[in-house]
């Protein structure tokens, strides 16, 4: 049985940590005033550094992450490989397939289904049920369930009240505090080495194209292990302004979480209404002027 005293970390308390740093609040809270106009029934954001936070909305409410849940996931991926719990590199999945295929979305397995419908490391395939067929190898491996594990390995260490009610794929709730911590780690990593996570970040089976879901063909369709990476993509849902190493994730349920490793910054975003048209064109302006606010 894996994960059985788990390392606690304290990322302090969220009043405190937004007080640290006068300098950087004014500026990002005014930028962060874009998401009253996006006609959401709640809506909260956050710009993340090393040392401080500004907010804006309500933080403490619960939320569908949809797809930013794979970014949990992926982690605690990354923490059971380090604890030799998996191997990045075994069989798992599809004929052909590793642990690796399925957290890059290269198995060959489509977005839900059993059936593969491509050869392992062909195409990019985006794929919910890729990364459930990892939890289940991973719960297989550490006799424990997936949730119990993301739990103890990653929720509670990092100080999240959340909840995994579902999919490892898509179905974490949680509030915008949740997000912002989970972002203070990887801006600083501390339950998994900084270079295992930069492993996690770095392209993964490079020149494959593939569907950004809402951004079309990508020709390369560029991921990490669970990370979607900014690279050179264009239509993308960050900034003009991102940088290429820029990566994280976004959830139909109208969340993203982007890092931006050369601003040393992050930005979180949670609301209750659905993926569309709207926020193709709402993130990306919102992104820029948090960048340029910094």
């Amino acid at each position: 049985m894996a994960r059985q005293n788990p390392t606690v970390l304290s990322y302090g308390d969220a009043d405190a940590m937004r007080r640290r740093s006068t300098g950087l609040v004014s500026p990002p809270v005014d930028a962060l005033r874009q998401i009253d106009a996006w006609e959401c029934g709640h809506a909260a954001a956050a710009v993340v550094t090393r040392d401080a936070v500004a907010t804006h909305g309500d933080t403490g409410i619960a939320l569908r992450w949809a797809s930013v849940t794979k970014l949990l996931s992926a982690y605690a991926g990354l923490l059971a490989a380090e604890e030799g719990i998996v191997d990045l590199d075994e069989a798992a999945g599809p004929p052909g397939a590793t642990v690796r295929h399925l957290l890059a979305h290269t198995s060959g397995l489509p977005f839900e289904g059993a059936a593969p419908i491509g050869r392992p490391g062909e195409r990019r395939i985006y794929s919910n049920t890729g990364i459930e067929v990892f939890a289940d190898r991973l719960a297989s491996e550490a006799g424990m369930s997936f949730a119990d594990y993301l739990r103890s390995g990653v929720l509670d260490p990092l100080g999240l009240v959340g909840e995994l009610r579902g999919s490892p794929a898509e179905s974490f709730d949680g509030p915008l505090d949740d997000l912002v911590r989970f972002a203070r780690e990887l801006l600083a990593p501390r339950l998994v080495a900084a270079e295992t996570l930069a492993e996690a970040t770095s392209v993964q089976f490079p020149g494959l194209t593939g569907v950004l879901p809402g951004f079309g063909r990508q020709e390369p369709n560029d991921w990490g292990l669970g990370f979607e990476l900014r690279d050179g993509k264009a239509p993308h849902w960050t900034g003009a302004g991102n940088s290429p190493r820029t990566y994280g994730h976004f959830g139909r349920s109208g969340t993203f979480l982007w890092v931006d490793p050369e601003r040393e910054a992050a930005l979180c975003v949670l609301t209750d209404r659905e993926f569309g048209d709207w926020a193709a064109t709402a993130w990306p302006a919102l992104s820029d002027a948090v960048l340029a606010a910094l």
